[in-house]
């Protein structure tokens, strides 16, 4: 059961991350350099610096030859410990990158909120 529930939750990244088209995942991986300068820069405060901290930690975790479960030792396992990071990773940065650019078009502030639009009521 929690094979289907991983399968679908990787279909579900998949096409989050190509919902865009390739211009639209090209957007999205151009925006990360700008988001982190952001968020150290305090500009952003949709991300926090830790999150920021545990992504980069992330690929570190699946690129580096040291793991929790070692690959040669007990493969399956081995490759699901590294699967898991790279979903939860995955995962991350399309909400991340998602919510940096609605901030960053000024669609949607930093906390989640509409922004607020000056106007006046008309009684009618």
């Amino acid at each position: 059961m929690a094979s289907k529930g991983r399968k679908a939750a990787a279909a579900a990244a998949a096409a989050a991350a190509m919902s865009d088209g390739p211009t639209g995942f090209a957007a999205r991986v151009g925006s990360i350099p700008r988001m982190v300068r952001d968020v150290f820069r305090g500009d952003y405060d949709g991300l926090s610096r830790g999150r920021l901290l545990m992504m980069v930690l992330a690929v570190l975790y699946i690129v580096s030859p040291v793991d929790l479960l070692p690959e040669a030792i007990l493969t399956i396992p081995g490759l699901a410990d590294d699967a898991a990071v790279a979903a939860w990773l995955v995962a991350s940065v399309l909400g991340a990158t998602s919510a940096y650019r609605l901030w960053e078009n000024g669609q949607v502030s930093a906390s989640g909120d509409p922004q607020v639009v000056p106007g006046e009521v008309v009684n009618g």
